[in-house]
């Protein structure tokens, strides 16, 4: 039998909701080269692989553009969402409660987010739950992004744990890709913003409710 160590989360749209500030970023973002707004669910739907994906999407949508305007609307949109960072953000309902009660049973805690670094560790402070987490383990410039398993294995040593002794929790298909690529238990929090339904999820392996979440490491 298997003994769990580690438990390590994706963070949008699985221990915070997130896209209010992401679509108040992105909308202040098109405004600023003339173009109209986009509603919260288009934005969640281009939530997951990363704020340079979900920029370049914004922009295919609203008409397209060449990298140079892209990459400005990149930084625009990263200058934007650093100021307010946790203006809507919350964790999810249940989400502190649950963090307190794993790390009071000696599991060690991660973090595995496409979003850039610097915001996710910003983040959590900003939330209180920092102080939760082993390791923030973030995107970083000319290194892979799930759903390659790079940043995922490299969570997983710095917890000094290994795959076999740690389950990663996700929201998404990104994060199940993950999970595949790494061959690591996957559960997935279905009350975030998985947008492509997979088949072969069982009831056994999901929740969507993190005040009645069904993580075992007894």
């Amino acid at each position: 039998m298997k003994t769990l160590e580690a438990i390590i989360f994706d963070l949008d749209g699985t221990l915070i909701h997130s896209a209010p500030d992401i679509q108040y970023a992105s909308n202040e973002a098109l405004k600023s080269i003339g173009r109209n707004p986009l509603d919260i669910n288009t934005i969640i739907s281009f939530i997951g692989n990363g704020s340079e994906v979900l920029v370049d999407r914004i922009i295919d949508v609203t008409g397209g553009g060449n990298e140079v305007l892209k990459r400005t609307t990149f930084e625009t949109f990263m200058e934007i969402y650093e100021k307010n960072i946790t203006t809507f953000t919350v964790p999810y309902p249940g989400v502190v409660n649950a963090l307190a009660e794993f790390k009071a049973n000696g599991i060690k805690l991660g973090i595995c987010t496409n979003k850039p670094n610097k915001a996710a560790i910003d983040i959590c402070d900003k939330l209180g739950i920092a102080n939760y987490f082993d390791t923030i383990t973030g995107a970083v410039v000319d290194k892979p992004k799930k759903p390659d398993p790079f940043l995922l294995k490299k969570c997983i040593k710095t917890l000094e744990t290994t795959i076999d002794n740690a389950l990663f929790v996700g929201d998404s298909t990104i994060d199940f890709n993950t999970a595949v690529a790494t061959s690591i238990d996957f559960k997935l929090y279905s009350g975030g913003y998985l947008n492509e339904p997979y088949p072969d999820f069982s009831k056994l392996n999901q929740f969507s409710d993190w005040n009645n979440h069904n993580i075992t490491y007894a």
